[in-house]
């Protein structure tokens, strides 16, 4: 009997071209998925650097992690590259000391768009499905991470123990602005104008305040990137008229920078540390 040989060309991600003879038109995609190389990260403390759905993601687990409970856990954004980095390895210590772990996932520039909340879903479940992490998470933003977190946590409120951020981008229209965010949420500017409200972090805190989710901020008054009055002081004012608990520490003199204060921010660290052991 004489088999068909077929020849099948597959492209996949980036990786060039990997040619496989197949029998009956078939190809064998699990030896091809073998052969993908494995994701690397450069990440402040040595971590597990993997996928999910097909972004890189990273966990940096305690030494020794309390038994008999899930390991509580801290959820970084943005994870880009070079992010996180030296800045957050002070706070990241801190963590883990106290039994945290530390994770989170690359998105891109997704501006908190829906196809990344999906890709952070993924990440929640691989995590506390699979890996024994606690159900919910604490949040910590810095700067864009901002908006790709709290689009998630308002669709996921009962997910998530507290938030916290440093100079965090909680409004679409201050930034990146809509005419740069609106190819991440596939609209023109002004169908995006057209459905801010359904995306934008500013007016998505009710299902947070309703589930009695502590935020901190800090962030500074002379902030040309990302105004104060703009994102954390209006998520503030809102939360506040919604009973929510929030507190906004203002950081006079500083703006969108790397001063060793964000980083180095202890009531940040305690505030995590104690919403981590509720």
């Amino acid at each position: 009997m004489h088999k068909t040989i077929s020849l099948v060309a597959i492209f996949l991600c980036g990786m060039g071209s990997t040619w496989l003879h197949a029998e009956s038109g078939e190809c064998d995609a699990l030896q091809l998925l073998k052969q993908r190389p494995a994701p690397t990260k450069n990440l402040p403390i040595k971590g597990e650097v993997f996928r999910i759905k097909d972004r890189t993601a990273f966990l940096i687990l305690p030494e020794k992690p309390q038994a008999g409970r899930p390991i509580p856990w801290v959820w970084y954004a943005p994870t880009l590259p070079g992010l996180p980095g030296g800045a957050e390895k002070w706070m990241f210590e801190k963590f883990l000391e106290k039994g945290i772990a530390i994770a989170g996932v690359d998105v891109g520039e997704s501006y908190g768009s829906p196809a990344g909340r999906a890709v952070y879903s993924a990440l929640h479940d691989e995590l506390v499905k699979k890996r024994g992490l606690a159900g919910q998470a604490c949040l910590l933003t810095r700067s864009r991470g901002g908006l790709m977190l709290y689009c998630w946590a308002a669709e996921n409120p009962g997910k998530v123990k507290c938030i916290t951020g440093i100079y965090p981008v909680c409004n679409i229209a201050s930034y990146p602005g809509l005419e740069r965010a609106c190819a991440a949420y596939g609209l023109t500017a002004e169908q995006l104008k057209n459905e801010l409200a359904r995306h934008n972090p500013v007016d998505r805190l009710a299902p947070l305040a309703k589930a009695k989710v502590p935020i901190f901020h800090i962030h500074g008054d002379q902030d040309r990137v990302v105004p104060l009055e703009a994102n954390s002081g209006l998520v503030k004012k809102r939360y506040d008229q919604l009973g929510g608990e929030m507190t906004l520490e203002v950081v006079k003199g500083q703006g969108h920078n790397l001063w060793m204060g964000w980083f180095h921010s202890q009531k940040l660290v305690d505030f995590i540390l104690l919403n981590a052991a509720r």
